[in-house]
């Protein structure tokens, strides 16, 4: 399953590293990174994969419990879903 993640908030010391580890942790495979800083502000954006469709809630809880521990905004979508979105 391919999905899109984006994460947004205050510039902080380790976000790359704390979102790739707990997708490492969930055995979830980035294809695709960008990222940007503007006057502290914080946006990246990550093409993910994983096997299991089923675990697509799992992923989205253990991020969004990623985002509150940080002070973050982590939100995925799947990516038909994301593109559906664009195309309005």
């Amino acid at each position: 399953m391919k999905a899109i993640l984006t994460v947004l908030g205050h510039d902080q010391v380790g976000i790359v590293a704390k979102v790739s580890t707990k997708l490492a942790e969930l055995d979830v495979n980035i294809i695709d990174i960008s990222q940007t800083l503007m006057h502290d502000n914080f946006t990246m954006m990550m093409m993910v994969t994983w096997d299991d469709a089923t675990k697509f809630d799992t992923i989205k809880d253990n991020l969004s419990e990623l985002g509150q521990a940080t002070g973050l905004d982590i939100r995925i979508q799947r990516e038909e879903i994301f593109d559906a979105i664009q195309k309005l």
